[in-house]
């Protein structure tokens, strides 16, 4: 959590809607170290927060109107509607359809604050993968609801924001971790109960994340796309859904099921028996086995699920080639996030991050990105918020 961003969220509040902050509220982004489209098929993920996030200042009203100032939106940053009844969304991809959902589903469950102007800062670069939306979503839970929400309750109310006014059928993993994330450990995450249990991530396991330098936007149809396919194989396979099965159910011959279809499910089953290698790798610091199921993740998200492009597969490629001649194959990089474009994820030595981020530096240079994001992280907190009235 950046003390800066609350500054910022809070002077904002201030400039634009001539208010003070009784409170603010904050959720982390988040990176996936493995677990890929599986959240939405029941199955196990294992992401952790990142520093960067979104913070919301809040002040009360009286007469139950909504006005809200997005900091980070040009044209028109400022929305104003009635918070005593359901609103509507506006066009797809609108910001304010973030806050218009979440009061909506808090509307609806009884618990919106009577009326609130808000705003929004944020520092978790859009389209990178790295979850800036529900980021935003929970931030606003926990601003907007009259008490502070259970971790889980966040981040439903996100999620079916996300759903009914946002466009994106994402699963729970990302607004779930942005809520209950703790410091210092990933989460390994069964999306069908949904349970998850702190897996410590050791001093001497790093994390890197670079950016591609493509920016991607899920609401744009692939990704509810996949979301349809995998919910046909389950059809196929006669199960609700693709957790039920295990490879040998999906490499046994299975009536009507379309070869894509069937590559899809194939996906999701193996990563979800590497989701859960990969804690046990991760609680053990073993770096080297963990690399290889980083690696085949990568393999299975750009051959059986396809998702990745080919910039993203170029930066994969470079680090898995540093990791694997440089450092003996103490670690792996893959994909993150929900693909077609967005970031990269690396777990290697921590003292070998620098010269991993050099190598991502200069391949995105090399590829034309003029200002390569890559960064070093320790996982964070989830959310977390003051009430100063």
């Amino acid at each position: 959590m950046n003390p800066v961003l609350i500054d910022r969220a809070r002077a904002g509040l201030r400039q634009h809607l001539g208010r003070e902050a009784a409170g603010w509220a904050f959720a982390p982004g988040r990176v996936n170290l493995i677990g890929e489209h599986t959240d939405y098929n029941d199955g196990f993920v294992l992401p952790c927060a990142i520093d960067a996030g979104t913070v919301v200042a809040h002040a009360a009203r009286e007469d139950g109107q909504i006005r809200v100032v997005a900091l980070d939106e040009s044209g028109e940053p400022v929305d104003t509607f009635d918070g005593l009844n359901t609103p509507l969304p506006l066009a797809q991809g609108h910001w304010a359809n973030h806050v218009r959902g979440m009061a909506a589903a808090l509307l609806a469950a009884g618990d919106l604050r009577s009326g609130m102007d808000l705003a929004i800062a944020g520092s978790v670069p859009r389209g990178a993968g790295l979850s800036s939306s529900a980021s935003l979503g929970v931030a606003l839970a926990l601003a907007c609801r009259a008490e502070a929400p259970h971790p889980l309750e966040a981040a439903r109310l996100a999620q079916w924001s996300e759903h009914h006014f946002v466009g994106c059928q994402c699963g729970i993993m990302d607004p779930l971790v942005a809520a209950a994330a703790t410091l210092g450990s990933a989460l390994l995450i069964d999306c069908r109960e949904p349970a998850w249990q702190g897996i410590a991530v050791p001093d001497e396991v790093g994390i890197l994340v670079a950016h591609s330098g493509v920016t991607r936007e899920l609401a744009a149809g692939a990704y509810n796309l996949r979301r349809e396919e995998c919910a046909r194989a389950a059809t196929c396979l006669g199960v609700d859904s693709l957790r039920e099965v295990d490879m040998a159910a999906v490499e046994a011959p299975v009536p009507d099921m379309e070869e894509t279809v069937w590559r899809r499910a194939r996906h999701v089953v193996s990563e979800n028996a590497r989701t859960l290698q990969a804690a046990e790798a991760l609680a053990a610091g073993d770096l080297r086995a963990l690399g290889d199921l980083l690696r085949a993740s990568h393999a299975s998200l750009r051959d059986d699920f396809e998702v990745t492009v080919p910039e993203v597969d170029a930066l994969v490629e470079g680090l898995n080639a540093a990791i694997v001649d440089d450092l003996g194959g103490l670690g792996g990089a893959r994909m993150t996030g929900g693909g077609f474009g967005g970031c990269v994820v690396a777990l290697a030595p921590t003292d070998a991050l620098a010269g991993l981020a050099g190598v991502a530096r200069a391949a995105l240079l090399a590829a034309g990105v003029a200002h390569p994001l890559v960064f070093q992280s320790r996982p964070g907190s989830g959310m977390q918020g003051l009430r100063l009235s």
